[in-house]
């Protein structure tokens, strides 16, 4: 199970920390992603981290802005953004996929998926 939060409305240029607390699977083992989905789009791709830790990835529209991490000893994972835009606002999700790169949480459909939190950044 994957708990996502952190969302909340924010003006442009600032920032926010999401987080996604995960339950009932080896952490360790799974690479981490984020997506997001705007109202009347699909949903997109944001950034992963690999299972491993060594690698990370970023979509090129939030890439230097927002940074992933994760605390294995926590069991959570952590999207950190700044600089926000209104183009940012969207229910932000969080993902697992077992033993995944971070290039391959961006090219596959992950097996878990968090409930989403919503972001809203006003101009």
């Amino acid at each position: 199970q994957l708990q996502a939060s952190g969302g909340g409305l924010v003006q442009a240029g600032g920032s926010l920390r999401l987080s996604c607390a995960a339950s009932g699977l080896t952490f360790s083992s799974y690479g981490m992603g984020w997506f997001r989905q705007a109202p009347g789009k699909e949903r997109e791709f944001v950034a992963a981290i690999s299972w491993t830790t060594s690698s990370t990835l970023y979509a090129d529209s939030v890439k230097g802005r927002f940074t992933i991490s994760r605390d294995n000893a926590k069991n959570t994972a952590y999207l950190h953004m700044n600089n926000l835009q209104p183009e940012d606002t969207a229910v932000y999700y969080c993902a697992a996929e077992y033993l995944a790169t971070a290039r391959g949480m961006g090219a596959v459909t992950p097996q878990y998926w968090g409930q989403g939190t919503q972001v809203t950044v006003s101009s």
